[in-house]
């Protein structure tokens, strides 16, 4: 299971839009879905989409990486982390409690994030 973390917090880190999409169509389903916030996001070109504008956004511009807590509850077909915006410095300015269901392939057919520290205000 700690590959599937790997990769999946690679991604959203990964600054070349070829290698991201790649990374993309490989973690999640064809028919995959990210929940975050009120809003989804659908299939490999609604998440790629997604994957890009956080990481222009987020890694990008502002200089953070997407990192976990290290760790992870994973079972056969559930992988249950926190994923955190780390500043440069070391300190999180977000964290979202992430599930993600697996299909027997071991991609992700679901993303959910949860957020547990909201951004502070800009």
């Amino acid at each position: 299971m700690s590959s599937i973390v790997e990769r999946y917090l690679a991604v959203w880190n990964e600054p070349d839009p070829v290698a991201r999409k790649q990374a993309v169509t490989e973690l999640w389903t064809e028919d995959g879905v990210e929940y975050v916030e009120g809003k989804q996001f659908r299939g490999h070109d609604g998440l790629v989409e997604r994957v890009a504008e956080a990481h222009e956004r987020f890694v990008a511009s502002d200089g953070y990486r997407i990192t976990h807590d290290g760790s992870t509850t994973p079972s056969e077909d559930v992988v249950v982390l926190t994923v955190r915006l780390t500043r440069p410095d070391g300190g999180t300015d977000w964290a979202a409690r992430v599930f993600l269901l697996l299909d027997a392939d071991g991609r992700i057919r679901e993303d959910y994030h949860l957020t547990v520290q909201p951004l502070p205000p800009s």
